[in-house]
This record gives C-alpha cells, structure tokens and sequence, in this order.
C-alpha cells in the first residue's frame, strides 16, 4: 500500500483490484510513462497539429536557445544540446499537452550567475562546463526526489507574490546584462546589479560602444517587438513572433556576411560545433569541493525551474480542462534533467513563451516536443555554421523581446491591493534581485514571507461578534456596522487554532478586548460584562500550551466574576478538551453548540441581575 500510494497515487485502487499481474504491470507503467496511455487514442489529425506545433516552437527556441546559453556563460551549442534530450524524456514522462521543453532565460541567468562566483568561465571553461552538468545533474535528483518523495508542497513557499517580484527583477537584469551585446561593448562587469551594469554601460559609452551593432539591435528589436504586438492583438496571428526570431537570425546573419560588419568590430557568435550531443557522464563531479558547489546551485536552480515550469502546466490544463498531476511532472522534469546532464545539457525546464505558441499552433499531445526536438538535432546536423556570422546583438534583442514580458505589472498591482504583505514579498524579491543578486532577492522574497507566515500565527485576528437584526445571526461588528452587541455579553471570535506560539497572544487581546467594552460599557451606563462568549468555530486546533493558556484566562475571569463560555468548538478541539479535563473544569453546560444557544442560555441570568 506505501509503495502504491509513493509510486502510482494517482491510480486508482480499484483499478488493480481483479487483474491479472500482465494487466497490473502495465497499469503500473502507465502511471510513471503516461505516454502509453495517450498513445493507444493518437491518429493523423493529432500527429498534424503536433507537427505544426513542434515546427513552430522550433522556429522559436533555435535563436532562443543560442541566446540563452550566452546567458548562462556557456557556447551556444549547449543552449541547442538542451533542446534535444530533455524534451525526449518528457515527452514519454509528463503529463502536460501543452507544456514546452527547453532553457529558459530565468533559469539560465541564474545558473550563469552562481557558477561564475565559483569559476571563471574565460579562464577555466572546461571546469565551468564541468561545474553546470552537476548542477544540473543534482537540479533533476532533487526535481525527481521531491515528486518521488510527494514533497512537491516545499515549492509552494515560493509565493505567487514572490514569484513575481522575482521574475520580474530577473527580466529587467536580464535586459540589463543584453546592453553588452546590444551596444558591442567587449569589456563588461559580470556581476548582475543595476549599478555595476550602468557603470559599465556608460564608462565604456565614449570607446566601447559600437555604432553598427546599436543599428543592427534597434532595428531587429523593433522588428520584434511590433511581431509580438500583432500576436498579440490578433491570435490568429500567433505564429508572427513565433517566426519572428529566427526570421532576424536569418537575416541579420546575410547583412553581417555580405557587409562582413564583423570586420567593423561587429561581435558575432562564430563557430558552433555540429553534431549530436556527445556524452558529458565522466564530467560530473560526484566528488570534492565542486560537487557540494553543483548540489547546491543545482538545487537552487532546480526549485526555481520547478516553480515555473509546474505553473505553466497547471495554467494550460486548466484552459484546456484537464488534470495534470504535480508530483509526476517533477518526476519527470527531474528525470529529464538527469538526462539532460549526462548528454552535455545545462538545466531545461518549461518555457513560458514557448508553450504559449505550441498551444496557439495546436498542439494535442507531448509529441510536439518530440518534432521540436528532432528539429533542433537536424540543425545541429546540418545548419550550425549557417550560424557563425551572426550577431551577438540580435541574440540580445530576441532576449530582450522576449523578457520584456516577464514583468506583470498588473499582477503585482492586484498584489497590492489584496495584501499589502504580499506585495512587500514581491518587491523584497524585486529589489533584492536588481539591486544586490538573483541569490539574494530570492532569500529577502522566502524571508519576508516566512516573516508574514511567522507574524499569521503568532498575531491570529480576533473580532468582537454582534447580532444581526432580525436573525439569531452573529457577525464581526466591523465587517457588519449593523450588528449590536448584547448588553452584559461579549463575544469574541478567535480566527486560528491555539498553539504555543499564539496562546498568549490570543489571551492578552481578548483581555484588552474586555477592558475596553467594560470601559464603553461604563461610559453609557450599561450592564458591565458578566459574560463572555468564545466562538471557536475557526479554532481548527489546540495544543496544551493553549489549553493552560485558556485555564488561567478563565481563572482572571473568575476573579472578575465574568463567567467563561465555549461556543461551538469543532471535533479535535472537543476531544483535547476532554482529554485534559479542562471541559469539565468549566462544566458541560457553559459550552453550547452555536453562539444564539450561549446568549439564550445567558438571558436569563443577566435579566435576574438587572431585577
């Protein structure tokens, strides 16, 4: 049964009940190879849409791919190796139909950034090299350990708000480091703030710059970035920025051949070896000081990717109105990045961008990344010193086309008017991403909302409850003005279980809560309070720490001559209550199942004292 529920949990039970062992092995496959199970309905219409599909998303990850690999300080060729293995073994492993596999520009910066503090990429590129297959080769153990295990909840402290600060701040660095290649500038700082990046920028503005590669960018940006307004104000037309980049590297790639502009100090990506993707098993480090490097920026990199990439797949299957199954993508996300690792791939995850067009064109099922893939091995075949002309300054304008994007300004402007600490996560993330380094806003963004976690339990809202008009109903008096308070009653409600960390908490403020009603209730020659009325309702839970916390409360009470009442407390918080014989310290008739049945039970006596 534990073996079940670990590997086939989404299997149904009965499902194995009454097979035959050929049968329940197969079913067993089935849930970790979902390919089996799509692949018995595939026909020609499904194999036409995904061709399409894979061949548009082909147009858009080639110069995508090229590009991103300069992101993360590696030769280009890696950036293509990446999209041939890990979509593969997605394919046959994920569950989503829609999702597209490949480097992603986040992922890319990051990983770029973490390996250079520890390697040089220029004065050891085979050490560097070296140092991102084990990350990436740790990045799939820990995405496959985490959805083995059923450990994918640990993604969900990355908050929605964190997640887009982060990605967010990500972009604009991301642009920002692109102004090398945009404006030609050969010598640039490597590290990722805003203001190393603008000094660099402008102290090389009177010698550094080139004026042929400015040209070269504006125009091709441009050229982008009007291909994408026509996506998107007209979806049919989703395949124009599709083609758009590979449209650019095209021509581009003519004009700097037959100009030979890279004679004029126009900066070009130069020779990409052909080939399919040798095997890179002997060059993981498993042992010594950068294997502990390569688990944790794999680690790291691999939680972000998970992040993203499982976004992605909840996003899609919900337009479509399908279930996909989280632990198994990042089963499969990890097993395709271990893959990944040991056939000269860098971290691959699901792209944003590039699924947005493979669902656009069409796309059935996961063979569309199996069309892509080959696609990519058929241009690293035969295409790749096609490529050696073109320049660096196209790869920066499609990064920069493509980031652009990243930045959801009315997702974080709903954040705000939601939650106002949830926006401070995402601006921590934000800020601590382009002002310091992708490292440290993610820490500020998983601190801030650890802090709002931290200050939630241990600052639980109370709300005093006053009767609506014409009904036995009880609401908080801020959230209905039309509710009155019962004269001699108060009633609180407390919004969270009882622990340790709260317990005293909840106390105090519902003391204060007394005073102040005791003080109002003085001040207009009210009966003062005899009652008070706890509706537990909310109160999930309650640990010994709360329970002690509540016998001295009602010993303060005691003294005061207010009697302590329990409304409506739920089955866990009962059973506690019993159990430490705190129910029968208060009596079994001062706990009643709704607040209407307490304040009927208390009438009575407060009539008796106004006699």
């Amino acid at each position: 049964m534990i073996v079940r529920e670990m590997f086939f949990y989404d299997a149904p039970l009965r499902d194995f009940k009454g097979q035959s062992k050929p049968k329940r092995f197969l079913l067993a496959v089935q849930c970790v190879f979902p390919v089996i199970e799509w692949a018995r309905e595939y026909n020609l219409g499904k194999l036409q849409g995904d061709i399409i599909a894979g061949l548009t998303i082909a147009s858009l990850c080639i110069p995508q791919d090229i590009a991103y690999a300069k992101l993360a300080n590696l030769d280009p060729k890696y950036g293509l190796y990446s999209s041939v293995v890990p979509p593969l073994v997605y394919a046959f492993m994920g569950s989503s139909r829609d999702i597209a596999i490949g480097p992603v520009s986040v992922v890319s910066l990051l990983l770029g950034t973490m390996l250079q503090d520890v390697i040089d990429p220029v004065k050891h590129p085979r050490e560097y090299r070296r140092l991102a297959f084990t990350a990436t080769f740790f990045a799939g153990i820990v995405e496959a350990s985490l959805g083995f295990f059923r450990l994918g909840f640990l993604i969900d402290f990355l908050s929605h708000a964190a997640v887009v600060g982060f990605i967010g701040g990500a972009a604009i660095t991301i642009a920002l480091q692109q102004l090398k290649g945009f404006l030609g500038i050969k010598k640039f700082t490597k590290k990722t703030d805003i203001v190393s990046v603008l000094h660099s920028v402008f102290s090389a503005a009177h010698h550094g710059w080139n004026w042929q590669t400015i040209v070269i960018g504006v125009c091709f940006l441009s050229f982008l970035l009007v291909a994408r307004y026509v996506g998107k104000r007209n979806k049919k037309l989703f395949w124009v920025p599709a083609i758009a980049p590979l449209t650019s590297v095209i021509i581009s790639t003519f004009c700097v051949y037959i100009t030979r502009a890279d004679k004029k100090g126009v900066q070009i990506v130069k020779h990409i070896d052909q080939g399919i993707n040798p095997s890179s098993v002997h060059e993981i480090y498993f042992t010594g000081n950068y294997a502990t490097h390569g688990i944790r920026i794999g680690a790291i990199a691999g939680m972000i990717g998970l992040t993203e990439a499982v976004a992605i797949g909840r996003t899609f299957a919900a337009m479509k109105n399908y279930q996909i199954d989280g632990n198994k993508e990042m089963i499969a996300l990890g097993t395709m990045n271990v893959a990944g690792s040991m056939t000269s791939c860098y971290i691959a995850t699901g792209s944003f961008s590039r699924s947005a067009v493979n669902y656009m064109a069409g796309c059935q099922t996961p063979v569309s990344n199996i069309v892509m893939s080959v696609v990519v091995l058929l241009t690293l075949l035969f295409i790749t010193p096609l490529f050696k002309y073109t320049p660096n300054a196209i790869l920066a304008a499609i990064i920069i086309s493509a980031v652009l994007g990243l930045i959801d300004f009315e997702a974080a402007l709903l954040i705000w008017k939601v939650d106002k600490l949830d926006f401070l996560a995402c601006m921590g993330a934000f800020f601590g991403v382009i002002f310091v380094s992708i490292e440290i806003g993610l820490l500020m963004a998983v601190v801030i909302f650890f802090g709002k976690i931290l200050l939630q339990v241990t600052r639980p809202r109370t709300a005093v409850l006053g009767k609506i008009p014409r009904t036995n109903v009880y609401r908080n008096i801020q959230q209905y003005p039309e509710a009155s308070k019962i004269p001699g009653i108060l009633i609180i409600r407390v919004d969270s279980a009882i622990y340790f960390s709260n317990s005293n908490y909840v106390r105090e403020r519902t003391l204060r809560w007394l005073v102040e009603e005791e003080e109002n209730a003085k001040e207009a020659d009210l009966p003062a309070i005899k009652f008070l009325i706890i509706e537990m309702s909310p109160v999930t839970d309650i640990d010994t720490s709360g329970i002690h916390s509540l016998q001295e409360f009602r010993q303060s009470l005691k003294k005061k001559e207010i009697q302590l009442i329990l409304a409506n407390p739920g089955p866990v918080v009962t059973e506690k209550l019993h159990s430490s014989k705190f129910a029968y310290e208060i009596g079994a008739k001062n706990i009643f199942l709704t607040v209407s049945d307490a304040v009927a039970a208390c009438a009575p006596n407060l009539a008796h004292d106004l006699a």
